[in-house]
């Protein structure tokens, strides 16, 4: 990428993000600074869909709302994140997406990152921070090579995150957001 198309890291917009080529890598705008996501493995893919799958059917059996896969933009507010990629993201009925939505602007209710190499610190140090700022109320991080699940919530001041709870082998966790919710830690990842 030349430097004379470009901007420089920090002052990346929606509009640059729009311009990137369709190369099949996955991009993500950070406070103005463009991330390249490298392709997931499949430990990452597996449980990306079975915690799709469980998050669903607790959804739909509450008629809470809707649940999305990445890739879809999520445009959080003050440019905090100009889009954002979650692996999943939950959007309470009534805050959802329309259905010819490209994007979505605002604040979804929960965001699950599915930790890879690749991306571990990004998920921890960058994202983390990000979704706190923008008032996200719950946020998982998933470790398939640990084979765990920790799950924060926003404080009441809107301040910080707090652990929730963090389950692995043989727990069940449950979450604020989605209430009702049992999911065994362990049916989340591959054998």
């Amino acid at each position: 990428m030349s430097a004379h198309v470009w901007p420089a890291q920090g002052e990346w917009t929606y509009e640059d993000y729009l311009r990137l080529p369709e190369d099949g890598q996955r991009y993500e705008v950070l406070r103005g600074v463009l991330h390249v996501t490298p392709a997931p493995a499949y430990g990452h893919q597996f449980s990306v869909i079975r915690l799709g799958y469980y998050l669903t059917h607790r959804i739909l059996e509450g008629d809470l709302g809707v649940l999305l896969t990445a890739p879809f933009d999520i445009r959080l507010p003050g440019r905090l994140a100009d889009p954002v990629e979650p692996d999943l993201v939950f959007f309470r009925k009534g805050n959802e997406p329309q259905v010819d939505d490209k994007n979505f602007s605002g604040v979804p209710d929960l965001v699950v990152e599915v930790l890879s190499p690749g991306t571990r610190k990004v998920d921890e140090r960058v994202k983390m921070p990000i979704y706190r700022e923008a008032g996200i109320p719950e946020y998982w991080l998933v470790n398939p090579k640990a084979r765990t699940v920790l799950i924060y919530r926003l404080s009441e001041d809107g301040e910080r995150y707090v652990e929730w709870a963090r389950g692995g082998e043989g727990d069940v966790v449950g979450s604020t957001v989605l209430p009702g919710l049992r999911l065994a830690v362990s049916t989340i990842f591959p054998r």
